[in-house]
């Protein structure tokens, strides 16, 4: 197998879709087994991961998760992890028969992404907040090591892509980043808001506004763009064009749904931390195997 690279020719968006049902899907079943966890927050960022591992927009090397040349995915807001471990599952970083063990004791799946279990996981991520200080950090590590071997062109660097929530936006250390990868001209850095609107207090509207987040961002410096974060193809697109920056940090607000593909689950704020029950579980994975018998249909 060899590395996955950066590219407009990508699959097709059915082939995403189908891969994004099989995500959410195993989440789900995750969750479930688990008995906790996170199921809203992980299927509103179920695409944005699909988009990044499956449309060609992140370097990686499915045989190698420590590729030199690949690009860092940090996963900030680490309770979502069961969409990375989905993600991971289709790479084949993860086993089929692991993710039944999601949160059980001597688990390299836990609660939160753990660098020192699993890899493919750049840091340790859930504490929000540090996310994106990390990925600032990471990003003028990478550019100032290609400084000193002599590789001044931008466009080949590896890409670091930080995945917040936007209820974790209301944390200062993040505007702090902000200022910091502005400042660095770090065009080698992504931020991706996952824009649910929802936290465990409440709407984000209601619990602590962030305002215009598109007019802040790009305020604080940063090249932004808002999509729906679940329209594979304009997201897919989205992403691509935040690689390929040179001059400064991109920013990509996306606008997503609490629990997507799960209708009692969307913008529910009870699924922020509960896992369902085997009943719950069983109507959840109905509705997302007849979506997908429908996406056959429509191949």
């Amino acid at each position: 197998m060899t590395a996955i690279l950066p590219s407009h020719e990508g699959p097709s968006i059915h082939e995403l879709e189908l891969r994004a049902n099989e995500m959410r899907h195993d989440i789900i079943t995750m969750l479930e087994a688990a008995g906790s966890g996170h199921p809203g927050g992980s299927l509103s960022a179920t695409d944005i991961l699909a988009a990044l591992f499956f449309a060609n927009v992140m370097a990686y090397d499915p045989a190698d998760p420590r590729w030199e040349g690949r690009d860092r995915l940090i996963l900030s807001k680490g309770h979502a992890a069961p969409a990375l471990y989905a993600a991971f599952k289709q790479v084949g970083w993860v086993r089929e028969e692991e993710l039944p063990t999601l949160r059980h004791l001597g688990s390299r799946l836990r609660g939160h992404p753990d660098s020192n279990v699993l890899e493919g996981v750049e840091v340790c991520s859930g504490s929000l907040g540090q996310g994106l200080a990390i990925s600032c950090g990471i990003a003028l590590g990478l550019a100032l090591d290609a400084k000193r071997r002599g590789d001044t062109e931008r466009r080949d660097l590896p890409h670091v892509w930080c995945i917040v929530g936007d209820g974790e936006m209301q944390e200062g250390s993040n505007w702090e980043s902000l200022m910091f990868g502005a400042h660095r001209n770090l065009s080698n850095v992504t931020v991706i808001v996952d824009l649910n609107n929802l936290q465990i207090d409440g709407h984000v509207t209601d619990v602590n506004s962030l305002g215009d987040i598109d007019a802040k961002l790009e305020a604080f410096g940063w090249r932004t763009w808002r999509v729906n974060g679940h329209d594979l193809r304009r997201l897919t697109d989205t992403l691509l064009a935040a690689r390929e920056e040179t001059e400064r940090p991109t920013a990509v607000v996306c606008e997503t749904v609490k629990g997507k593909g799960v209708s009692f689950m969307e913008d529910a704020m009870e699924w922020h931390g509960v896992a369902p029950n085997a009943e719950q579980a069983k109507a959840a994975l109905k509705e997302l195997d007849e979506a997908r018998a429908n996406l056959m249909k429509e191949a």
